[in-house]
């Protein structure tokens, strides 16, 4: 019997119609369909083991996932033939064969998101998947205030939703930018992993902070509350693209 080997596929993938990446017994999500073309293409039941379990209409650019097979198929080419077999919002960017102990979930890495805000008097449709819309005047310079102060390891237990099943809410952000480029403004952050909705949390909250219902100086008293009706609100999924995951120091 060919021995199993263990691959690793980089997934990206359009959110809006799914009900995020785990799989649900109600409801379309990228890991339903990312199995069901691995078993097509294979004979074998699996189930991928993605590294971050994005939110329904939640967008990727780089999410990791790893299965086992039997299969004779070099890892490489797995990319080639699950393309053919998925739906057109869900690609694999790359597929290889990875070390039989990698996971996902519990190697050392860096993951980055980006939140998008299209901040104009009226909405603009050919953006309305891939931004929140909000006509209320952004101050990107009070925003970067804001965010400077999560940057560094804190307790971010303000920043969760409940429901989370983490063991510690300490978490680690290496880096957190604000940029405006015409009507958008993108949040970019980095960190060692994020709690239930942290960082949509974070952006409903810097957007607090760039309106002024705030003072940026307010972080501070946020992260000392550990309480979610410190922050501000949860800002939607559709402005959220996971951008790309680092493995290692």
């Amino acid at each position: 019997m060919q021995e199993k080997k263990r691959i690793c596929l980089t997934v990206a993938y359009d959110g809006t119609a799914y009900c995020g990446w785990q799989v649900q017994k109600n409801g379309k999500t990228i890991e339903g369909e990312l199995n069901r073309a691995l078993g097509e293409l294979t004979g074998e039941e699996i189930q991928v083991i993605g590294a971050s379990r994005t939110d329904a209409g939640v967008h990727g650019l780089g999410n990791t996932a790893v299965f086992d097979t039997c299969s004779r198929i070099p890892g490489e080419k797995f990319s080639y033939a699950l393309n053919q077999r998925l739906p057109e919002d869900i690609r694999v960017r790359e597929s290889k064969e990875t070390a039989k102990d990698f996971h996902p979930r519990h190697c050392k890495s860096r993951k980055t998101y980006e939140y998008h805000i299209l901040n104009s008097a009226f909405p603009n449709p050919v953006k309305r998947l891939y931004s929140h819309f909000t006509y209320v005047p952004l101050d990107v310079e009070r925003m970067r205030q804001a965010a400077a102060y999560l940057v560094g390891e804190h307790d971010f237990a303000s920043f969760c939703s409940a429901g989370s099943q983490a063991e510690t809410t300490v978490r680690t952000i290496y880096g957190l930018t604000v940029e405006k480029n015409g009507e958008e403004i993108v949040i970019r952050i980095t960190g060692s992993g994020f709690l239930y909705n942290m960082v949509r949390i974070i952006a409903g909250t810097l957007m607090e902070a760039g309106c002024g219902r705030m003072a940026p100086e307010e972080m501070e008293e946020i992260l000392a509350a550990k309480n979610r009706t410190a922050a501000g609100p949860t800002a939607p999924a559709c402005g959220l693209i996971l951008k790309e995951i680092c493995y290692g120091e």
